[in-house]
């Protein structure tokens, strides 16, 4: 009997620790990198060339991703959405696209009607570099070039929780 008690507390234990895990609270915002400065970079928004630190004074949502990346195409219409939800509070989504075939890639971005700016880095430095370790990975820079969040992992952008905590950060980032 006390056997059966141990075997049945042990797995107990283990399932509260894989359900602590999952919860979405434990795995999204990462307080290590709140507040560090966004790493700057060269990229090209509507065909025109610049830096992200031209960007100081707009909230950038700054979305690593991939054509072939199942949850990556899951996210993307909801991107699509909280594109329009922002882009009128000098806010938008920046898609950083890890891509090594730029034909797939423009043929996504067709298909997928993307109505963000974005641009592909085939060489995936640049994710390695903000230590993106899987796609999509995403992260909310403030006005000041500040990281104010990172999501992991693919979000319903615009769920009422997703959407209340944008309005919170444009209003006061």
């Amino acid at each position: 009997m006390v056997r059966k008690i141990r075997a049945w507390a042990a797995v107990g234990i283990a399932t509260l620790v894989l359900v602590l895990f999952a919860m979405p609270s434990y795995r999204q915002g990462e307080a290590s990198i709140a507040g560090k400065t966004a790493q700057d970079f060269p990229l090209e928004i509507w065909g025109k060339p610049g830096h992200l630190t031209d960007l100081k004074g707009k909230v950038v949502i700054l979305n690593f991703w991939a054509t072939w990346c199942p949850p990556c195409i899951e996210e993307t219409p909801s991107l699509n959405r909280l594109q329009k939800y922002v882009e009128s509070r000098n806010a938008f989504i920046l898609g950083v696209s890890v891509d090594e075939d730029p034909v797939a890639y423009e043929k996504f971005l067709k298909e997928q009607g993307i109505v963000f700016p974005t641009f592909r880095e085939p060489t995936g430095k640049l994710a390695l570099d903000y230590g993106t370790p899987k796609y999509p990975d995403t992260y909310v820079i403030g006005r000041h070039g500040k990281i104010l969040r990172k999501f992991l992992g693919p979000q319903q952008w615009d769920s009422p929780d997703m959407l209340a905590y944008f309005d919170s950060i444009l209003g006061s980032s």
